[in-house]
């Protein structure tokens, strides 16, 4: 979630983990979640800062993609859009760019889209550019190499949109709500209101799409989180909103809701209410057969705290201080992160705040690489 820009979001992949749901099992059931460590992996990657991002795991190798970069200007939001892929065979230790932002052939610069595996291929979904009025997209693109991309439809049926959320689930891509339009705490009065939106759709081939609700039980919304996770997909958080007034006892447009569902039509409640702070621009994975969720935009500051949940429902905080942070300052929104096996990665995110008068607010955008696993020795 860009709070200095015009969207929230981040974007994640999750690998389904885990069998079987037990609501009776403890958050950290197996596992000491207090020993898992954060270790930096690449403080300065070759790509350039950004937020926005995404990363896919393919094959045993990490492709990056996509995003945006803040420019210095007195301009709210003014960025780089990035449609460039970076690849790492060490898992983001080192990166080799295999494709140019403005290479011929594929998917125009973007920020806060989707990027998802199915079988040999990646996927790109949606997002959005930046602008006076920005670009929003619906289209889908895959590849097998991060090279070479076929747009499988430039239209896909859905209202073109950013800040979705995407899955593969039962060898189907499945997206979840979503905005469109520019939030008038970034661009003022005047422009069209941001829609939000709670629809979903699944496509097996990422040409043809079926809507499965449009009007799911959750409001609608931007920036959640969803993983996959016996046999459900569960939605996480998000927002419905920037800012809210007057400041500052305004109850904030954030969520900290759980839902889950087995076809993405249907939706059962978890929680109203999970034990971490409403928040867009986290980041949540299935680790140890938990979900592991962090990160995210808050105000006054960003939240200090690590959750751990074996169904959603139940939470408990296993640490104040992902990324090793010591200040809410450090802690990353629209980041990307997901799991693979039981090691979650991190890549880039953005640190900056609505104090547009800040000269360096723009620099508070990072091109960092992360692990959070089990000490090695374990």
């Amino acid at each position: 979630m860009n709070r200095t820009s015009i969207f929230t979001y981040p974007l994640a992949l999750i690998l389904a983990l885990g069998c079987g749901t037990n609501d009776s099992s403890t958050p950290a059931a197996g596992v000491d979640f207090t020993t898992l460590e954060w270790t930096e992996i690449n403080a300065d990657a070759q790509w350039a800062a950004r937020a926005g991002l995404h990363v896919v795991e393919l094959g045993g190798r990490f492709y990056l993609m996509g995003g945006r970069t803040p420019l210095d200007s007195p301009i709210p939001g003014a960025s780089t859009l990035w449609a460039d892929v970076w690849a790492s065979d060490d898992e983001g230790a080192s990166w080799t760019q295999i494709l140019e932002s403005n290479a011929p052939g594929h998917w125009a610069p973007r920020g806060y889209f989707q990027a998802v595996t199915k079988g040999d291929s990646m996927y790109v979904v949606g997002g959005q550019d930046f602008g006076i009025m920005s670009n929003f997209y619906n289209d889908v693109w895959r590849s097998e190499d991060g090279v070479e991309w076929t747009e499988l439809t430039a239209n896909a049926g859905w209202t073109p949109r950013a800040g979705l959320r995407a899955v593969v689930f039962n060898d189907e891509i499945y997206i979840f709500g979503g905005s469109q339009f520019d939030d008038g705490a970034i661009i003022g009065p005047g422009g069209p209101s941001r829609i939000y939106f709670n629809d979903v759709w699944k496509s097996a081939d990422g040409v043809t799409w079926q809507q499965m609700t449009d009007n799911a039980p959750w409001e609608p919304r931007a920036g959640a989180v969803v993983v996959v996770k016996n046999g459900y997909m569960i939605l996480l958080g998000g927002e419905d909103g920037f800012l809210c007034e007057p400041q500052p006892n305004c109850e904030l447009p954030y969520f900290n809701d759980v839902w889950r569902s087995r076809d993405g039509a249907s939706w059962e409640l978890v929680t109203d209410s999970a034990g971490w702070s409403p928040r867009p621009g986290h980041q949540c994975a299935v680790v140890h057969d938990n979900i592991v969720c962090f990160g995210g935009f808050g105000l006054p500051e960003n939240p200090m705290d690590v959750w751990v949940s074996p169904d959603g429902e139940v939470w408990e905080q296993v640490s104040d201080s992902p990324w090793n942070a010591v200040d809410p300052e450090e802690v990353k929104y629209d980041f990307e992160g997901f799991a693979v096996g039981n090691v979650i990665f991190t890549f880039g995110g953005d640190r900056e705040t609505f104090d547009f008068g800040d000269p360096d607010n723009y620099l508070r955008v990072d091109n960092d690489v992360w692990r959070y696993a089990l000490p090695t020795s374990q």
